[in-house]
Protein backbone atom coordinates (compact mmCIF):
# COMPACT_ATOMS: atom_id res chain seq x y z
CA UNK A 1 0.00 0.00 0.00
CA UNK A 2 1.51 3.32 -1.06
CA UNK A 3 0.76 6.39 1.01
CA UNK A 4 1.55 10.09 1.10
CA UNK A 5 2.33 11.24 4.63
CA UNK A 6 1.49 14.73 5.90
CA UNK A 7 2.58 15.79 9.38
CA UNK A 8 0.94 18.70 11.20
CA UNK A 9 2.71 20.64 13.94
CA UNK A 10 5.83 19.55 15.78
CA UNK A 11 4.46 16.15 16.81
CA UNK A 12 3.10 15.32 13.36
CA UNK A 13 6.27 16.45 11.60
CA UNK A 14 8.50 14.26 13.76
CA UNK A 15 6.36 11.17 13.26
CA UNK A 16 6.17 11.86 9.52
CA UNK A 17 9.98 11.74 9.50
CA UNK A 18 9.84 8.32 11.15
CA UNK A 19 7.83 7.10 8.17
CA UNK A 20 10.63 8.32 5.92
CA UNK A 21 13.18 6.44 8.01
CA UNK A 22 11.03 3.36 7.69
CA UNK A 23 10.97 3.81 3.93
CA UNK A 24 14.78 3.84 3.93
CA UNK A 25 14.85 0.72 6.07
CA UNK A 26 12.71 -1.14 3.53
CA UNK A 27 15.10 -0.23 0.76
CA UNK A 28 13.67 -2.86 -1.61
CA UNK A 29 10.24 -1.26 -1.57
CA UNK A 30 9.13 2.35 -1.87
CA UNK A 31 5.78 2.70 -0.10
CA UNK A 32 6.03 6.35 1.00
CA UNK A 33 5.46 8.30 -2.21
CA UNK A 34 6.07 11.68 -0.56
CA UNK A 35 6.27 13.28 2.87
CA UNK A 36 5.16 16.81 3.81
CA UNK A 37 5.29 18.81 7.04
CA UNK A 38 2.77 21.58 7.72
CA UNK A 39 3.31 24.01 10.57
CA UNK A 40 2.68 27.55 11.79
CA UNK A 41 6.08 27.57 13.52
CA UNK A 42 9.11 28.01 11.27
CA UNK A 43 11.50 26.82 14.01
CA UNK A 44 9.75 23.45 14.18
CA UNK A 45 9.99 23.10 10.42
CA UNK A 46 13.68 24.00 10.47
CA UNK A 47 14.30 21.38 13.16
CA UNK A 48 13.29 18.53 10.83
CA UNK A 49 16.13 16.53 9.32
CA UNK A 50 14.71 14.06 6.80
CA UNK A 51 11.87 15.88 5.06
CA UNK A 52 13.11 17.83 2.06
CA UNK A 53 14.03 21.39 3.00
CA UNK A 54 11.94 23.30 0.44
CA UNK A 55 8.61 25.11 0.44
CA UNK A 56 6.87 22.23 -1.30
CA UNK A 57 7.66 19.83 1.54
CA UNK A 58 8.08 22.04 4.61
CA UNK A 59 5.00 24.19 4.37
CA UNK A 60 4.66 27.25 6.60
CA UNK A 61 1.08 28.42 6.97
CA UNK A 62 -0.21 31.56 8.66
CA UNK A 63 2.98 33.55 8.14
CA UNK A 64 1.05 36.81 7.82
CA UNK A 65 -0.79 36.45 11.11
CA UNK A 66 1.73 34.56 13.27
CA UNK A 67 4.99 35.62 11.55
CA UNK A 68 6.09 32.03 11.80
CA UNK A 69 5.90 31.85 15.59
CA UNK A 70 3.06 29.35 16.03
CA UNK A 71 -0.49 29.70 17.35
CA UNK A 72 0.21 29.56 21.12
CA UNK A 73 -1.77 26.31 21.30
CA UNK A 74 -4.95 27.98 20.03
CA UNK A 75 -6.64 25.42 17.79
CA UNK A 76 -9.25 27.92 16.64
CA UNK A 77 -6.52 30.22 15.30
CA UNK A 78 -4.88 27.29 13.52
CA UNK A 79 -8.20 26.27 11.94
CA UNK A 80 -8.71 29.78 10.52
CA UNK A 81 -5.14 29.82 9.21
CA UNK A 82 -5.57 26.41 7.60
CA UNK A 83 -8.71 27.56 5.82
CA UNK A 84 -6.88 30.57 4.43
CA UNK A 85 -3.69 28.71 3.41
CA UNK A 86 -5.13 25.32 2.46
CA UNK A 87 -4.09 25.85 -1.16
CA UNK A 88 -0.43 25.78 -0.12
CA UNK A 89 -0.88 22.18 1.02
CA UNK A 90 -3.15 20.96 -1.77
CA UNK A 91 -0.91 22.52 -4.43
CA UNK A 92 2.12 20.73 -2.98
CA UNK A 93 0.17 17.48 -3.10
CA UNK A 94 -0.90 18.15 -6.68
CA UNK A 95 2.70 18.86 -7.72
CA UNK A 96 4.09 15.70 -6.11
CA UNK A 97 5.86 13.60 -8.74
CA UNK A 98 4.33 10.33 -7.56
CA UNK A 99 0.79 11.46 -6.78
CA UNK A 100 -0.62 8.97 -9.29
CA UNK A 101 0.79 6.10 -7.19
CA UNK A 102 -0.89 7.14 -3.93
CA UNK A 103 -3.43 4.66 -2.52
CA UNK A 104 -4.23 6.77 0.53
CA UNK A 105 -3.23 9.94 2.38
CA UNK A 106 -2.10 9.67 6.00
CA UNK A 107 -2.33 12.85 8.07
CA UNK A 108 -0.58 12.91 11.45
CA UNK A 109 -0.86 15.34 14.32
CA UNK A 110 -0.83 15.72 18.08
CA UNK A 111 -4.15 16.68 19.62
CA UNK A 112 -2.71 18.79 22.45
CA UNK A 113 -1.11 21.57 20.39
CA UNK A 114 -2.71 24.24 18.26
CA UNK A 115 -1.59 23.40 14.71
CA UNK A 116 -2.20 19.66 14.89
CA UNK A 117 -5.62 19.93 16.53
CA UNK A 118 -6.86 22.94 14.56
CA UNK A 119 -5.29 22.73 11.10
CA UNK A 120 -5.36 18.98 10.49
CA UNK A 121 -9.17 18.57 10.28
CA UNK A 122 -9.47 21.52 7.87
CA UNK A 123 -6.74 20.22 5.56
CA UNK A 124 -8.16 16.68 5.63
CA UNK A 125 -11.47 18.03 4.40
CA UNK A 126 -9.71 19.98 1.64
CA UNK A 127 -7.77 16.89 0.53
CA UNK A 128 -10.94 14.82 0.36
CA UNK A 129 -12.62 17.46 -1.79
CA UNK A 130 -9.65 17.97 -4.13
CA UNK A 131 -8.47 14.38 -4.52
CA UNK A 132 -11.61 12.29 -4.78
CA UNK A 133 -11.57 8.52 -4.57
CA UNK A 134 -8.60 8.15 -2.23
CA UNK A 135 -9.15 7.66 1.50
CA UNK A 136 -7.66 10.03 4.04
CA UNK A 137 -6.63 8.50 7.34
CA UNK A 138 -5.73 10.48 10.46
CA UNK A 139 -3.19 9.37 13.05
CA UNK A 140 -4.00 11.33 16.19
CA UNK A 141 -1.56 11.32 19.10
CA UNK A 142 -3.26 11.88 22.46
CA UNK A 143 -1.48 13.89 25.19
CA UNK A 144 0.95 12.51 27.73
CA UNK A 145 -0.27 12.29 31.33
CA UNK A 146 1.62 15.41 32.37
CA UNK A 147 -0.20 17.42 29.68
CA UNK A 148 -3.76 16.41 30.57
CA UNK A 149 -3.90 18.75 33.57
CA UNK A 150 -4.18 21.81 31.33
CA UNK A 151 -7.66 22.89 30.26
CA UNK A 152 -6.38 24.08 26.90
CA UNK A 153 -5.02 20.59 26.19
CA UNK A 154 -8.35 18.99 27.05
CA UNK A 155 -10.21 21.46 24.85
CA UNK A 156 -7.85 21.01 21.88
CA UNK A 157 -7.98 17.23 22.16
CA UNK A 158 -11.76 16.97 22.44
CA UNK A 159 -12.40 19.34 19.53
CA UNK A 160 -9.71 17.70 17.39
CA UNK A 161 -11.13 14.21 17.92
CA UNK A 162 -14.64 15.40 17.16
CA UNK A 163 -13.60 17.31 14.04
CA UNK A 164 -11.21 14.72 12.60
CA UNK A 165 -13.68 11.90 13.14
CA UNK A 166 -16.27 13.80 11.13
CA UNK A 167 -14.05 14.27 8.06
CA UNK A 168 -11.46 11.45 7.93
CA UNK A 169 -12.17 7.96 6.62
CA UNK A 170 -10.63 6.53 9.79
CA UNK A 171 -8.94 7.84 12.93
CA UNK A 172 -6.06 5.76 14.23
CA UNK A 173 -5.81 6.62 17.91
CA UNK A 174 -2.36 6.73 19.50
CA UNK A 175 -2.22 6.99 23.29
CA UNK A 176 1.28 8.41 23.74
CA UNK A 177 1.55 7.38 27.37
CA UNK A 178 1.36 3.68 26.43
CA UNK A 179 4.76 3.98 24.76
CA UNK A 180 6.54 5.55 27.74
CA UNK A 181 8.64 3.09 29.80
CA UNK A 182 8.07 3.45 33.52
CA UNK A 183 10.45 5.69 35.48
CA UNK A 184 11.79 7.22 32.26
CA UNK A 185 11.97 10.81 31.05
CA UNK A 186 9.63 11.62 28.15
CA UNK A 187 12.18 14.07 26.73
CA UNK A 188 14.87 11.39 26.57
CA UNK A 189 12.62 8.83 24.91
CA UNK A 190 10.61 10.93 22.45
CA UNK A 191 12.49 9.53 19.44
CA UNK A 192 12.00 5.93 20.54
CA UNK A 193 8.33 6.65 21.23
CA UNK A 194 7.84 7.98 17.70
CA UNK A 195 9.65 4.96 16.27
CA UNK A 196 7.40 2.62 18.30
CA UNK A 197 4.30 4.43 16.98
CA UNK A 198 5.37 3.88 13.36
CA UNK A 199 6.78 0.34 13.70
CA UNK A 200 3.42 -1.51 13.42
CA UNK A 201 2.94 -0.03 9.94
CA UNK A 202 6.19 -1.47 8.49
CA UNK A 203 5.11 -4.88 7.24
CA UNK A 204 1.49 -3.86 6.75
CA UNK A 205 2.39 -1.31 4.07
CA UNK A 206 4.99 -3.50 2.38
CA UNK A 207 3.19 -6.82 2.10
CA UNK A 208 0.94 -5.75 -0.79
CA UNK A 209 3.85 -4.11 -2.66
CA UNK A 210 6.22 -7.07 -2.42
CA UNK A 211 7.93 -8.03 -5.70
CA UNK A 212 10.20 -10.86 -4.59
CA UNK A 213 8.60 -14.28 -5.14
CA UNK A 214 10.25 -15.64 -2.01
CA UNK A 215 8.50 -13.02 0.12
CA UNK A 216 4.98 -13.49 -1.20
CA UNK A 217 2.79 -15.42 1.21
CA UNK A 218 -0.02 -17.88 0.64
CA UNK A 219 -2.55 -15.20 1.57
CA UNK A 220 -1.56 -11.66 0.64
CA UNK A 221 -3.04 -8.60 2.33
CA UNK A 222 -3.09 -5.82 -0.25
CA UNK A 223 -4.17 -2.18 -0.18
CA UNK A 224 -7.78 -3.14 -0.89
CA UNK A 225 -7.96 -5.38 2.18
CA UNK A 226 -6.53 -2.64 4.39
CA UNK A 227 -8.85 0.05 3.03
CA UNK A 228 -11.89 -2.20 3.48
CA UNK A 229 -10.91 -2.80 7.09
CA UNK A 230 -9.94 0.62 8.42
CA UNK A 231 -12.92 2.79 9.33
CA UNK A 232 -13.95 5.04 12.22
CA UNK A 233 -12.08 4.79 15.53
CA UNK A 234 -9.14 2.43 15.04
CA UNK A 235 -6.36 0.90 17.13
CA UNK A 236 -3.19 -0.77 15.87
CA UNK A 237 -1.04 -3.25 17.77
CA UNK A 238 2.25 -5.02 17.26
CA UNK A 239 3.87 -8.10 18.76
CA UNK A 240 7.26 -9.71 18.21
CA UNK A 241 8.94 -12.89 19.42
CA UNK A 242 11.78 -15.18 18.41
CA UNK A 243 10.52 -17.89 16.05
CA UNK A 244 10.98 -21.46 17.34
CA UNK A 245 13.88 -23.48 16.04
CA UNK A 246 13.40 -26.50 13.80
CA UNK A 247 12.09 -27.16 10.32
CA UNK A 248 8.57 -26.07 11.15
CA UNK A 249 6.60 -24.93 14.15
CA UNK A 250 4.36 -27.93 13.53
CA UNK A 251 7.13 -30.27 12.43
CA UNK A 252 7.73 -33.65 14.09
CA UNK A 253 8.49 -33.42 17.78
CA UNK A 254 8.96 -36.58 19.83
CA UNK A 255 7.28 -35.09 22.85
CA UNK A 256 3.65 -33.98 22.48
CA UNK A 257 4.00 -31.50 25.33
CA UNK A 258 6.90 -29.81 23.55
CA UNK A 259 4.81 -29.61 20.41
CA UNK A 260 2.04 -27.83 22.31
CA UNK A 261 4.53 -25.40 23.84
CA UNK A 262 6.03 -24.60 20.45
CA UNK A 263 2.59 -24.10 18.85
CA UNK A 264 1.80 -21.45 21.44
CA UNK A 265 4.44 -19.11 20.02
CA UNK A 266 2.01 -17.75 17.43
CA UNK A 267 -0.85 -17.15 19.85
CA UNK A 268 1.51 -15.61 22.40
CA UNK A 269 2.73 -12.99 19.94
CA UNK A 270 -0.88 -12.39 18.88
CA UNK A 271 -1.77 -11.80 22.51
CA UNK A 272 1.11 -9.35 22.83
CA UNK A 273 -0.15 -7.39 19.81
CA UNK A 274 -3.62 -7.15 21.37
CA UNK A 275 -2.30 -5.99 24.75
CA UNK A 276 -0.01 -3.46 23.05
CA UNK A 277 -2.77 -1.79 21.03
CA UNK A 278 -2.19 1.92 20.48
CA UNK A 279 -5.38 2.73 22.40
CA UNK A 280 -7.05 0.99 25.32
CA UNK A 281 -10.30 -0.57 24.16
CA UNK A 282 -12.48 -3.65 24.44
CA UNK A 283 -11.69 -5.80 21.35
CA UNK A 284 -15.31 -6.98 21.33
CA UNK A 285 -16.32 -3.45 20.32
CA UNK A 286 -14.51 -3.80 16.97
CA UNK A 287 -16.66 -4.13 13.86
CA UNK A 288 -13.67 -5.02 11.66
CA UNK A 289 -10.31 -6.63 12.38
CA UNK A 290 -7.17 -7.58 10.50
CA UNK A 291 -3.91 -9.30 11.34
CA UNK A 292 -0.70 -9.95 9.47
CA UNK A 293 1.84 -12.60 10.46
CA UNK A 294 5.41 -11.96 9.30
CA UNK A 295 8.45 -14.17 9.79
CA UNK A 296 10.66 -16.92 8.36
CA UNK A 297 8.82 -19.00 5.75
CA UNK A 298 10.25 -22.24 7.16
CA UNK A 299 8.44 -21.58 10.45
CA UNK A 300 5.05 -20.56 9.04
CA UNK A 301 2.24 -22.68 7.67
CA UNK A 302 -1.54 -22.63 7.37
CA UNK A 303 -2.03 -24.49 10.65
CA UNK A 304 -0.24 -21.74 12.55
CA UNK A 305 -2.23 -19.03 10.78
CA UNK A 306 -5.46 -20.89 11.51
CA UNK A 307 -4.59 -21.17 15.21
CA UNK A 308 -3.95 -17.44 15.37
CA UNK A 309 -7.20 -16.71 13.54
CA UNK A 310 -9.17 -18.78 16.06
CA UNK A 311 -7.43 -16.97 18.91
CA UNK A 312 -8.31 -13.54 17.51
CA UNK A 313 -11.84 -14.64 16.64
CA UNK A 314 -12.49 -15.27 20.33
CA UNK A 315 -11.37 -11.71 21.04
CA UNK A 316 -13.48 -10.12 18.27
CA UNK A 317 -16.49 -12.44 17.92
CA UNK A 318 -18.64 -10.05 15.88
CA UNK A 319 -15.97 -8.44 13.69
CA UNK A 320 -15.37 -9.00 9.98
CA UNK A 321 -11.90 -10.57 10.06
CA UNK A 322 -9.16 -10.49 7.40
CA UNK A 323 -5.69 -11.99 7.65
CA UNK A 324 -2.52 -12.66 5.70
CA UNK A 325 1.05 -13.89 5.94
CA UNK A 326 4.33 -12.28 4.91
CA UNK A 327 7.39 -14.60 4.74
CA UNK A 328 10.13 -11.99 5.05
CA UNK A 329 12.74 -14.24 6.63
CA UNK A 330 14.74 -13.42 9.74
CA UNK A 331 14.40 -15.05 13.14
CA UNK A 332 11.29 -13.31 14.49
CA UNK A 333 7.57 -13.79 14.33
CA UNK A 334 5.92 -10.36 14.00
CA UNK A 335 2.19 -9.76 14.20
CA UNK A 336 0.36 -6.56 13.30
CA UNK A 337 -3.26 -6.29 14.44
CA UNK A 338 -5.83 -3.68 13.51
CA UNK A 339 -9.14 -3.30 15.33
CA UNK A 340 -11.39 -0.85 13.55
CA UNK A 341 -14.88 0.56 13.66
CA UNK A 342 -14.66 0.62 17.46
CA UNK A 343 -18.10 1.37 18.84
CA UNK A 344 -16.86 2.83 22.10
CA UNK A 345 -13.44 4.14 23.15
CA UNK A 346 -13.18 5.06 26.82
CA UNK A 347 -10.40 7.60 26.28
CA UNK A 348 -12.40 9.50 23.64
CA UNK A 349 -15.48 9.46 25.83
CA UNK A 350 -13.36 10.75 28.71
CA UNK A 351 -12.27 13.82 26.76
CA UNK A 352 -15.81 14.49 25.57
CA UNK A 353 -17.02 14.34 29.16
CA UNK A 354 -14.23 16.53 30.53
CA UNK A 355 -14.85 19.29 28.00
CA UNK A 356 -18.42 19.70 29.24
CA UNK A 357 -17.15 20.30 32.78
CA UNK A 358 -14.49 22.86 31.99
CA UNK A 359 -15.36 26.43 32.91
CA UNK A 360 -13.85 29.67 31.68
CA UNK A 361 -12.42 30.67 28.33
CA UNK A 362 -12.30 27.26 26.67
CA UNK A 363 -15.98 26.36 27.11
CA UNK A 364 -17.14 29.69 25.72
CA UNK A 365 -15.36 28.80 22.46
CA UNK A 366 -17.64 25.82 21.85
CA UNK A 367 -20.51 26.99 19.71
CA UNK A 368 -23.10 25.24 17.61
CA UNK A 369 -21.96 24.03 14.22
CA UNK A 370 -22.69 21.39 11.61
CA UNK A 371 -22.36 18.17 13.64
CA UNK A 372 -21.55 15.98 10.64
CA UNK A 373 -19.50 18.09 8.23
CA UNK A 374 -17.45 20.82 9.94
CA UNK A 375 -16.10 23.51 7.65
CA UNK A 376 -13.20 25.91 7.98
CA UNK A 377 -15.50 28.39 9.76
CA UNK A 378 -16.79 26.04 12.44
CA UNK A 379 -14.21 23.24 12.51
CA UNK A 380 -13.08 24.24 16.00
CA UNK A 381 -16.63 24.87 17.21
CA UNK A 382 -18.41 21.58 16.56
CA UNK A 383 -20.50 20.41 19.51
CA UNK A 384 -19.06 17.66 21.69
CA UNK A 385 -21.33 14.70 22.42
CA UNK A 386 -20.67 12.08 25.07
CA UNK A 387 -22.71 9.31 23.48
Amino acid sequence: MKIMVIGFGRCGGRIAEEFLKFNSRKYRLNVITDCLAVDTDMVSLADLSSIKANREHRILIGAKSTRGHGTSNLSRVAADIAKEDADKVTNSIKNSRHLFEVDAFVCIGGTAGGTGSGAMPVIIQEIKQRFLGRPVYAITCLPFENEIKEERTIFNTAVCLKSVNSVADAVILIENQRYVPKDTSIEVDINSINAAIVEPFYNLLCVGEEKSAGHIGSKVLDAGDIMKTITGWTGIGYGKTVAPKGESIFGYLPNFRNKVIESRKGTLVMGEAITQLSIRCDPKDAQKALYLLSGPSSRMNMALIKDMELYLREMVPDAMLRNGDYPVGGKYFEVTVILSGLRDVARVREYYTKITKISGETTTEIKKGDDNQPTGDNIANTPIKTN
